[in-house]
């Protein structure tokens, strides 16, 4: 083995391949949709969201300040929300999160809001696989709360990542029932 490629060694049987994220988002979608009711999944709207800004806790010359993110969300009648987010990780490395959670309202307006999202993320391949906890199969689980501000079809959210950084997103809803 040469020496400049000591660094890369792979651990056996270890892959970050998009079949296996695939398959694991499939099993997860199956899997919502089995333990929700029927009336859960009566969709409320649709949003669109991309990141603006980053900012990480703590230096690190690698860290890119801009995650480029690019999400796809629903909300159901009943508040839960499901969705799937494609961006650059801290390392400017491509991943996705695919995600299940829910919305509060806050201060009994629905303008201003506290959501909770859990599900799993993939895509910190080597060196930065040992960045995130649990990434034993190139896929680790993730919750990400969020601050949100709405206003007609225009939001605007604080999503607090871990110990790691908190992103800054904007977008717009479309397909509300009222429609």
């Amino acid at each position: 083995m040469k020496p400049d490629n000591l660094s890369k060694t792979r651990t056996p049987g270890r892959t970050n391949s998009p079949v296996k994220f695939l398959g694991l988002a499939f099993l997860a979608g199956y899997m919502l949709l089995a333990a929700g009711n029927v009336s859960a999944l009566d969709i409320a709207e649709w949003r669109f969201q991309t990141s603006i800004y980053t900012h990480h806790w703590s230096s690190d010359p690698d860290h890119v300040s801009n995650s480029k993110l690019l999400g796809i969300e629903f909300e159901t009648t009943t508040r839960w929300i499901g969705g799937f987010a494609y961006f650059d990780n801290s390392f400017g490395q491509p991943s996705q999160y695919l995600y299940a959670g829910y919305q509060w309202p806050l201060f009994k307006k629905d303008w201003f809001y506290f959501k909770l999202t859990g599900g799993v993320l993939h895509g910190y391949k080597e060196p930065y696989e040992d960045k995130i906890p649990l990434n034993g199969l190139g896929v680790a689980p993730a919750i990400v709360p969020a601050f949100g501000f709405k206003y007609k079809r225009v939001l605007t959210e604080i999503q607090i990542l871990g110990t790691a950084a908190v992103t800054w997103t904007v977008g717009f809803n479309f397909g509300h029932k009222s429609d």
